[in-house]
């Protein structure tokens, strides 16, 4: 039966694509959704008006005509739709009118025909479709349909085929979610069969290559089904070309002896200070590096006190790692000896590829690299840094705070964003990498490292592009359930949308369907800089939580107000307090404060207060993360608040109660250090704001639905 399906599907685009044409037409269309099971309405072609009265005589009721060509994509535009037609008079001149309208718009049209389609009876408009993301692939979309769709806009993406359970949670991840099930009296739709309309499109897709959209617009769904009012297939123009994909365990081979190699040689080494081979040369001899360091420079003996060879070829030994220091164009002929050296690694400093318009010369260095297997982290890349190895193999700053975040960026400036914000926050690191053109070695690749790396706990991306949206799902997918991946995707812009041929594909904009699909993938996307390295310096700090009450202990009302606006915003739940832990409340704090959440214990009052009712909040059970509003006063100052804070946290945590405990502090310059003491301290704190703290939490509360430690979903 299969094999049937594929075959007359097969048949039938191999002759649209033989007739030169993209677009399916109407009838055509039918004929792919019966394949699939796609619900449509009953429909006939009428080649002339008598066929047309006989087609509809023979539904028995009102119908909709719709002009056949496949030269007309668009048929509202064309003015080639007439819907609740009815009786022999009404379809005669609805079909002249069609046909006129028709010739009107395009003269050299042709028309096959009118389509004879039975009137649905009224219920909810919704779309449904598939697209080809130049990032992602096959991409399937759900949302509310009808004329007002790329008006609303209100649509969720998801990676194409998709299961009946990844369908049914499309349908509950749009804004009008809850049209869907039913308001004011109204009958919510069958879930199930709108649900069976996104598996079977996307199904399509997948085993259809060439589909370049597929568009369901409106599908009609009722509370006794969902049938597709109409049905337009583009077919794409060209095939995208194959990646090279490399299988996991090769990923990790090369990834191991580019992040811990015991050997570097640095091509283009260089003992004048001011060029680029001697600043990476110091950098890996002043950085501590117990590796072997091989300069290689035919116009040199010796090099920063080691031996400078005239190729690498000469290096004696095996090598882990080339990392280049010369001008583009000796890039290619560099490579050839490396890959003759059997090199696993090429780390191309150098710019004036890709970036500079010299593609021809960048698809030369990876021509030359994947003849001799060699991987190629850049070119036009800042180099990396491997601190637990004290590898700073760059020509930037060194940097050799080892710690458990992994930092990447595909910019170099914002490669040194990164430098600056670690020093300043002392954040320690287990890697930072630049990937500049990603002529290979991209995001993917070192996920999978990061994931595995025991020295690791976080990672951070930023990123304007991805090369392969899939490998880079898997990879998240697969390193999620242990460590959070934070990703910062430059570039909100709908480019991608402006050559769409269908409702479709002029939603899917390139953030809509990165934002959609990374959040399917479980990774937290960071809407700025410096959200993505805050996120990336907390995580690692904050216990994931086992629940999802949380509850604000404040001794300023205005901040207690901002915290619980941050928490709504930041999709938290503050917790309904109990009346059992509401007198609980009340017992340490003053007759003019105020239990309930937030718990407001008012500005005036001593650090016993303060460290009272943390405890409380540590010790009962049904909390499961607090956040802390301070505000500086004589009576409790800034560090004795600080210092009571660790101390209790840090008392309740080696009793194994650990929860996620975030605090805004507000008040003179002092809370800029109580905030750092109590960071290093396991309390994710900021001065003067109350968004900040709440923001990590919520991060954190993203990942532990993702890694499944919580319910929900991401």
């Amino acid at each position: 039966m299969a094999e049937d399906r594929l075959a007359r599907v097969r048949g039938l685009l191999d002759a649209v694509r033989g007739e030169g044409r993209t677009a399916l037409t109407a009838p055509e269309g039918k004929v792919l959704a019966d394949a699939y099971g796609i619900a449509v309405p009953g429909e006939e072609l009428a080649r002339d008006v008598d066929e047309a009265v006989a087609c509809a005589a023979r539904f028995g009721g009102p119908v909709v005509m719709k002009i056949v060509s496949p030269d007309i994509l668009h048929k509202t535009d064309a003015g080639g739709v007439v819907v609740g037609v009815e009786g022999a008079a009404d379809v005669r001149a609805a079909f002249c009118r069609i046909v006129d309208n028709a010739r009107a718009y395009d003269a050299s049209a042709r028309i096959e025909g009118v389509q004879i389609q039975e009137l649905l009876p009224q219920g909810q408009e919704v779309i449904v479709g598939a697209v080809t993301d130049p990032t992602f692939g096959k991409v399937v979309a759900f949302g509310l349909g009808g004329v007002l769709v790329e008006v609303l806009k209100d649509v969720t993406f998801r990676l194409a085929p998709v299961d009946a359970d990844e369908a049914l949670s499309m349908l509950d991840s749009i804004r009008a979610a809850e049209v869907l099930r039913g308001v004011r009296g109204q009958a919510g739709v069958d879930r199930w069969a709108v649900a069976e309309q996104i598996r079977r499109v996307s199904e399509l897709v997948a085993d259809f290559p060439e589909i370049a959209e597929v568009d369901l617009n409106p599908v009609i769904a009722t509370p006794g089904g969902a049938v597709a009012a109409d049905i337009r297939v583009i077919l794409a123009t060209d095939t995208p070309k194959e990646r090279r994909r490399y299988t996991r365990e090769e990923i990790l081979t090369s990834m191991r002896r580019l992040m811990q190699p015991a050997s570097v040689a640095v091509i283009g080494a260089s003992g004048e200070p001011g060029k680029i081979g001697n600043s990476v040369m110091r950098n890996l001899v002043d950085g501590g590096f117990a590796g072997e360091i091989h300069p290689v420079n035919p116009k040199a003996d010796d090099i920063l006190g080691r031996k400078a060879y005239k190729s690498v070829t000469d290096v004696p030994g095996e090598v882990d790692v080339a990392v280049f220091a010369i001008p583009a164009r000796f890039v290619a002929a560099a490579l050839e000896e490396v890959g003759r050296k059997r090199i696993p690694n090429a780390v191309l400093i150098p710019s004036g590829f890709a970036e500079t318009g010299e593609q021809a010369l960048q698809d030369e260095i990876v021509a030359v690299a994947e003849r001799h297997g060699v991987r190629l982290l850049g070119p036009n890349i800042y180099g990396y840094y491997s601190t637990w190895q004290d590898l700073c193999a760059t020509f930037c700053t060194p940097y050799d705070v080892k710690g458990g975040v992994a930092l990447t960026s595909q910019s170099g400036g914002i490669g040194m964003a990164i430098l600056g914000f670690a020093r300043t926050t002392k954040t320690g690191v287990s890697a930072i990498v630049g990937l500049g053109n990603k002529s290979d070695l991209d995001e993917d690749d070192l996920l999978t490292w990061f994931g595995e790396d025991p020295h690791t706990e976080c990672i951070a991306m930023h990123l304007e592009d991805l090369k392969d949206g899939r490998a880079f799902v898997e990879a998240a997918r697969a390193t999620v359930p242990r460590k959070p991946v934070v990703v910062l995707k430059a570039g909100r812009t709908a480019a991608g949308a402006k050559a769409a041929g269908s409702h479709t594909g002029a939603l899917a904009g390139d953030d809509a369907v990165y934002d959609d699909i990374l959040r399917q993938a479980g990774v937290i996307r960071a809407p700025g800089l410096n959200e993505m390295l805050e996120y990336a310096r907390a995580l690692p700090v904050l216990p994931a939580p086992k629940g999802d009450n949380v509850v604000i202990i404040t001794g300023a009302g205005g901040s207690g107000v901002l915290l619980s606006d941050a928490v709504t915003d930041n999709g938290l739940s503050l917790m309904e307090i109990p009346p059992d832990l509401d007198r609980a409340f009340r017992a340490f704090i003053p007759p003019f404060g105020a239990a309930g959440n937030p718990v407001d214990i008012t500005g005036g009052e001593p650090p016993s207060t303060y460290e009272a009712t943390i405890r409380l909040g540590l010790e009962d059970p049904r909390i499961h993360a607090l956040v802390l509003g301070y505000w500086h006063t004589i009576v409790t100052p800034p560090m004795v608040f600080a210092e009571l804070t660790a101390r209790v946290v840090a008392e309740f945590r080696e009793r194994g109660v650990e929860k996620p405990v975030v605090a805004s502090l507000a008040g003179d310059v002092e809370v800029e250090e109580a905030c750092q003491y109590l960071f290093e301290r396991g309390v994710v704190a900021y001065p003067y704001t109350t968004e900040k703290p709440v923001a990590v939490l919520g991060a954190k509360y993203r990942w532990a639905r993702a890694a499944g430690l919580l319910g929900g979903g991401s």
